[in-house]
């Protein structure tokens, strides 16, 4: 019995990765309002749920984060609005230093 050819395989494409050192350079990209929130109030929600795993107190977070009213997000996208700015400065003098 003849044997059948080996299947064809895909091959892979790689991809261009940056070079490590520039991104290790690079400045920290600006965290969300959501991000700002949930920093604040992990620990919070970790005391009052100890059993919680790490899932489970991602999901009571966005709950929380959904229900609450824009007036209570404002400091928190402030502080997202800031942290954009400080980022696209850094970028702006990272950019001008990496040409």
């Amino acid at each position: 019995m003849p044997k059948a050819a080996p299947a064809a395989t895909a091959t892979k494409s790689r991809s261009r990765r940056a070079n490590k050192d520039t991104e290790a350079a690079a400045p920290k990209r600006p965290l969300s309002a959501y991000m700002f929130f949930s920093q604040e109030f992990r620990a919070r929600v970790k005391s009052q749920n100890p059993e919680a795993t790490f899932g489970q107190i991602g999901k009571i977070l966005g709950e929380m984060w959904r229900n609450m009213a824009d007036e209570q997000k404002s400091p928190f996208t402030q502080k997202a609005q800031q942290d954009k700015a400080r980022y696209n400065k850094e970028m702006a003098a990272f950019g001008k230093t990496k040409a």
